[in-house]
C-alpha cells in the first residue's frame, strides 16, 4: 500500500503521541492521543508501541515527527543544520521500517555564540507554511514546553532561539516555593498583562519571582492572582528575548489554542501584532506535504 492510499502521522513527543490517520483524498479520518510519549516506553519497546498505533489506526505507511526520532527515540534522525526548507527535510528523512514507517528529522542551528535543536516543530512550520498560514519571511513563535523563536527567510529557516519557558513554569509549579500559589488556572487578565510588562522592561527575574510569594505573604497581592502574574512574568521574559529577531510588526504563533491566545494577549501587550495559528492543523499539513515526497 502506498502513501497515495492513506498514511498514518504521529506527532511523537516526550511526554505525549498523536496520531491522526489521513486518508486517500488528504481529510482527517480518524485520530487519537494518549499519555504514551517517549519517556514511557521501555528499551526494545517501540517496535510493539508502533504496532498498536497500526491496530487502532489502520494498517498503513507512517511517517512519525518529534522525539521519537531523538537519540532517547526509536530510530535517531540526524538534525538537518540551518538554512533549510522542506525539500532539505524531506531529503534526511530516516526509514526505521524501509518503504513503510518514516522519521522526520529535526533542525539545527549554530554560530559561534550559541547552539539550538528542534524536533517536531519544523513539521508545523513548514505545514503552516505549505497551507498559506503564515508569510514565508518573518518571525514565529512557538510556545510549548521549550518555546522557539523561529526565522523565516523565503520560505526558509534560517535560524532559532529556543526558550525554556513551560518548563521552567511546570517546575516552579510543581517543584519550588512557589508550588502553592501556582495552582489557579492561568488566563490572559490584568495581572497576566502586569507580569509580561515586567518582564519585559526588567531583568530580574530571578528576583521578582521570589518577590511573588512576598507580596502575598504581606498583604499585596492575591493568592489568587500569581499564577497569571507569574506565566505573565516569565512570558514577558520569553518575549524580551525573542523579539530581538523581529524586525515587522506581526509574529506568528503557532501551538494549541490555549498557547497561542496567552502569547498573543501577551504580543499585544507589548505592542505587536500576532496571528494565531493551530498546531494540530499546521502539523497535519506538514505531514501530507512531506508524504507528498515519498509518492
Amino acid at each position: 500500500m502506498g502513501w497515495s492510499e492513506g498514511f498514518i502521522a504521529v506527532d511523537w513527543g516526550t511526554t505525549n503521541r498523536r496520531a491522526y490517520l489521513v486518508g486517500s483524498g488528504g481529510a482527517l479520518a480518524d485520530e487519537m492521543e494518549d499519555e504514551k510519549g517517549i519517556l514511557a516506553i521501555p528499551a526494545g519497546g517501540f517496535p510493539p508501541a508502533v504496532a498498536e498505533l497500526r491496530e487502532r489506526l489502520g494498517e498503513r505507511p507512517m511517517l512519525m515527527g518529534g522525539m521519537v526520532g531523538s537519540n532517547r527515540g526509536w530510530i535517531e534522525a540526524p538534525y538537518v543544520p540551518c538554512p533549510a526548507g522542506l525539500d532539505e527535510l524531506a531529503a534526511h528523512v530516516i526509514w526505521a521500517e524501509e518503504g513503510r514507517t518514516a522519521v522526520v528529522p529535526g533542525l539545527s542551528f549554530l554560530d559561534d555564540r550559541r547552539a539550538d535543536v528542534m524536533r517536531g516543530e519544523e513539521v508545523q512550520l513548514f505545514g503552516a507554511l505549505a497551507a498559506g498560514l503564515i508569510p514565508g519571511t518573518g518571525l514565529v513563535c512557538h510556545p510549548g514546553t521549550h518555546n522557539k523563536w523561529i526565522r523565516l527567510e523565503a520560505g526558509r529557516v534560517t535560524r532559532f532561539q529556543t526558550v525554556m519557558t513551560g518548563e521552567l513554569f511546570n517546575l516552579l509549579k510543581e517543584h519550588s516555593i512557589l508550588c502553592d500559589l501556582l495552582q489557579a488556572e492561568v488566563g490572559p487578565d490584568e495581572e497576566f498583562e502586569r507580569g509580561v510588562l515586567h518582564g519585559l522592561s526588567d531583568e530580574d527575574l530571578t528576583a521578582e519571582l521570589f518577590s511573588v510569594r512576598a507580596r502575598v505573604l504581606l498583604g499585596r497581592a492575591e493568592r489568587g492572582k500569581a499564577a497569571s502574574y507569574t506565566s505573565g512574568l516569565l512570558i514577558g521574559t520569553d518575549l524580551r528575548i525573542g523579539l530581538r529577531q523581529a524586525d515587522q510588526g506581526e509574529v506568528a504563533v503557532m501551538a494549541r489554542p490555549e498557547l497561542t491566545r496567552l502569547y498573543a494577549a501577551a504580543l499585544k501587550a507589548a505592542g505587536w501584532a500576532s496571528r494565531e495559528v493551530d498546531g494540530e492543523q499546521a502539523f497535519l499539513a506538514g505531514a501530507k506535504q512531506l508524504a507528498e515526497t515519498m509518492r
